[in-house]
């Protein structure tokens, strides 16, 4: 039986003449998880390190799996929607991700590394086909003028998750952990350092098997729940002729904003628990340190709220260039500096960071009308940067340092500063999903 919920017309061009409440109500809740597992991977980054005793390119291992992900499987996403639709596509996101929460218990009692970037892989690819439906459907679930505006509301329940998870996550697998150094792991014998991982490890079974029921349980809510299909949006699959979605200049540039905004979140969000762990940075315990991350993923949520309004009266393009803008600031005001200066310019960086996502994939979805679920796709798909960015800082952070290897984001900020400002201008597209936000 399904739930019930009220539809409204379709708008001209597609999406809808007034915003459907109670669809994008529910939707939400899908932002809210896929924030808060995402956000996980921060707290998963320094416990998988010690008790593997990786170094930071290897550990960075994690957001690579998982971030690379989502360039595999974004495109056959696109497809899958064109199939079973968006509603059927995000109950089949959900019980992907479930399925990858729960095999993080197996690799949790091998204990193997490798395992454990297994169930990342799963956990990723159910994500990436919410994701790929999702975000697409959010911004066209009402008027265009305020498309920016809606997703910007939808991802600051994203950010809710992400300023949850630190806490939850430092409590549940950081709080009882025992770091040993490389030399006192070389002192064990293999049972000693095997059951020292076994130990360690299990902290993460507890989390990861309520959240797989959890995703489990959403989903079955979700297939319940009415959700409106959005008439111009979901195309007939049966149509022989479109349009290359290739064509489309802000699209492909948005793809690469998407790219490095992605990769320059993610590589500060990892690198936040060492780096305040340094003695001229914060000097914070492991688990403390864990907690401050709260502060950077929070400043996103209060963003996204603050952001949601003030784009319903100024243009996305400009308002994305001056975060970017700001964020790069900060991210060179924390290379230069030290202690608590250094420490909460970091974290701040969460407040500007707020806007870029939802604003990038607006702007680059504008005017694709029946296309925009493929494109919706091409933008996921470079959400691959998360894989890709911190591995090179991590690489870089081995040779010079984790406090100036922070260059590496600050150089993806100066591109989104020119996509907001120049790039995200249409050259070729016909119709507009939110003529608005250009």
């Amino acid at each position: 039986m399904a739930i019930q919920t009220g539809t409204n017309a379709p708008a001209a061009g597609g999406g809808l003449e007034k915003t459907n409440t109670a669809a994008l109500a529910m939707v939400t809740t899908l932002f809210f998880m896929w924030g808060f597992l995402t956000c996980l991977n921060d707290i998963l980054v320094p416990h998988l390190k010690a008790i593997f005793d990786l170094n930071y390119a290897q550990v960075m291992l994690v957001q690579f799996a998982f971030f690379m992900s989502y360039f595999v499987f974004a495109f056959p996403s696109g497809k899958v929607i064109e199939w079973i639709g968006y509603k059927k596509s995000m109950v089949l996101g959900l019980l992907t991700m479930g399925l990858g929460a729960l095999l993080f218990i197996p690799a949790a009692n091998l204990p193997s590394f490798p395992a454990f970037l297994t169930a990342l892989i799963v956990l990723a690819a159910g994500m990436t086909i919410l994701q790929v439906s999702a975000n697409p459907y959010v911004a066209v679930l009402g008027p265009p003028r305020t498309a920016s505006s809606r997703l910007n509301l939808t991802q600051a329940f994203n950010s809710l998750g992400t300023t949850i998870a630190p806490h939850f996550g430092s409590m549940l697998i950081l709080g009882g952990a025992v770091v040993l150094t490389s030399a006192e792991m070389l002192q064990m014998s293999p049972d000693q350092l095997h059951g020292y991982r076994l130990q360690q490890a299990s902290s993460v079974k507890l989390p990861y098997l309520g959240l797989g029921l959890a995703l489990i349980l959403l989903a079955v809510v979700i297939a319940m729940f009415k959700l409106p299909t959005i008439p111009g949006v979901e195309r007939d699959i049966r149509s022989e002729s479109h349009s290359s979605i290739w064509k489309y200049r802000h699209l492909m540039l948005g793809a690469l904003g998407i790219f490095v905004y992605v990769g320059a979140e993610v590589s500060i969000g990892s690198f936040l628990v060492s780096y305040l762990s340094q003695p001229n940075i914060g000097g914070l315990s492991t688990a403390a340190a864990g907690n401050y991350l709260s502060y950077y993923w929070g400043g996103a949520m209060i963003g996204r709220f603050v952001g949601s309004a003030l784009l319903q009266k100024f243009r996305t393009g400009k308002m994305l260039g001056v975060a970017a803008a700001m964020a790069f600031l900060l991210v060179a005001t924390t290379m230069l500096t030290s202690g608590h200066v250094a420490m909460w310019s970091v974290l701040a960086i969460g407040l500007f960071n707020s806007i870029m996502f939802p604003s990038i994939f607006t702007l680059g979805i504008d005017g694709l009308g029946p296309m925009t679920g493929e494109g919706s796709g091409v933008l996921v798909a470079a959400i691959v940067g998360g894989a890709l960015i911190p591995e090179l800082q991590g690489l870089i952070a081995d040779r010079i340092g984790i406090h100036h290897a922070f260059f590496v984001p600050a150089i993806c900020y100066l591109y989104i500063l020119y996509y907001g400002i120049w790039g995200s201008q249409k050259k070729a597209a016909a119709g507009t999903i939110g003529a608005a936000t250009t």
